[in-house]
């Protein structure tokens, strides 16, 4: 009874954040693509530094193993970077063979940005998603009760942070529907963590906070490495104060969330 509840939960908490909240941002994204993009960096930003990593270095895990592996965490995904813009170069080099070099690396710096972003943000989601399960696997096997409550207060807090997710992985697709594919498989990886957990709780435990400290290396990434340059360009004032506006709404959106969710 316990497992099925277990399962039920972490589907629940690792989809349905991503449903909910592809509905929440779909919405808008066609309209506001620039303010979303401002809200993603934000998010993911905020999921990072105010939710992640706190509860990571909470833990009794040590501080500099924690921070050597965010930095190698940071090293890692740029040289997944390098790895992409490499083989993406190297097809466009073997396609062509009309000398037209300075076209490929014009729509390149175009098109990098994002597509690299959503290998980021999923290797992210699915390290994230599966320290989830772990959470809400340990939850109910403490009290029923409260592993609902934990599965409701991880579905909640993941809803903004999943908002940022899609409009990066929407960029990087090109289509609404492999977007949210993406997101929810690496959702589902929810529903692993909570498996294991259930079988190897005492063993995992000391484990979770580094699971934390991975998924935020990819999170902060993303956000400087590919949202924020994408920000960066001449705006009137009006277009400045909205783009920091949104990107303060995606920051205080994690933190009110979370906050109400540690609360409960």
């Amino acid at each position: 009874m316990t497992l099925i509840a277990i399962l039920l939960g972490t589907v629940a908490a690792g989809v349905g954040s991503v449903w909910l909240a592809a509905f929440l941002s779909f919405a808008m994204l066609a309209r506001y693509t620039q303010h979303m993009l401002s809200l993603a960096a934000g998010a993911l930003m905020s999921t990072a530094f105010m939710h992640l990593l706190p509860e990571a270095f909470e833990s009794e895990a040590g501080a500099h193993e924690l921070f050597a592996l965010l930095l190698a965490g940071l090293v890692f995904f740029f040289l997944l970077d390098k790895a992409e813009l490499w083989h993406h170069g190297h097809e466009h080099h073997h396609s062509d063979g009309h000398g037209h070099d300075h076209a490929h690396h014009h729509a390149h710096a175009h098109t990098h940005a994002p597509r690299s972003g959503g290998w980021a943000v999923l290797a992210g989601d699915s390290v994230h998603a599966f320290g989830d399960g772990i959470l809400i696997a340990s939850a109910f096997m403490a009290d029923m009760r409260l592993g609902a409550v934990a599965a409701l207060a991880v579905l909640a807090h993941e809803v903004p942070h999943h908002m940022g997710d899609l409009v990066v992985l929407r960029q990087a697709s090109g289509t609404q529907r492999t977007a949210l594919v993406k997101v929810s498989l690496a959702g589902t990886v929810t529903a692993l963590g909570g498996l294991v957990g259930y079988f190897l709780l005492s063993q995992l435990d000391d484990l979770l906070p580094y699971f934390l400290v991975a998924a935020s290396s990819s999170f902060v990434y993303v956000a400087l490495a590919d949202l924020i340059p994408q920000l960066q360009k001449r705006l009137s004032l009006g277009q400045t104060v909205a783009q920091v506006g949104w990107l303060l709404a995606g920051i205080a959106m994690v933190v009110l969330v979370s906050s109400l969710a540690h609360h409960h």
